[in-house]
């Protein structure tokens, strides 16, 4: 059985965080890309996940948005309206996919960061993950679930 590892993207405004881990929660490797143009930060991304391919079992990824995170979606995957104009309407997932036929879990920055504390923190089954930097945003967890605002 090969050795399981998942990867993780912090897509930011300013750099993309990728790292892959284990089960355990411990991170095996990490990497910093500055975030410039959709296709030159996106192939960094995808040949730096090319290293870990054969052990890779999923994706997951929180992003600067506006993003489309609804799975039933025409749009799902898309960085949207965001002020960063070269990467308004950036298929994100879809570019993902086509490198990698894995599970790819999308969301907000700020839900990826809610999840991430609940995960650690498995007492608390509920918390609001606030950040406030260029743009201001809320994850929250409640009932040890997600919680997503339908648009």
């Amino acid at each position: 059985m090969k050795n399981k590892l998942y990867g993780s993207i912090e897509a930011g405004g300013t750099k993309f965080v990728c790292a892959v881990g284990n089960d355990k929660l411990q991170i095996i490797d990490e990497i910093q890309i500055k975030t410039t143009y959709p296709e030159e930060t996106l192939e960094k991304v995808v040949n730096y996940f090319n290293q870990f391919y054969d052990a890779l079992v999923a994706i997951s990824i929180g992003s600067f948005g506006p993003i489309d995170n609804i799975k039933s979606s025409s749009r799902y995957g898309y960085i949207t309206s965001t002020p960063k104009k070269r990467w308004q309407n950036t298929d994100v997932v879809g570019q993902l996919t086509k490198h990698f036929d894995l599970p790819i879990y999308f969301t907000t920055d700020v839900n990826a960061s809610a999840y991430g504390e609940a995960v650690i923190r498995k007492e608390i089954k509920g918390l609001v993950y606030f950040t406030i930097g260029t743009g201001i945003g809320a994850g929250i967890i409640q009932n040890g679930m997600e919680w997503k605002l339908e648009q």
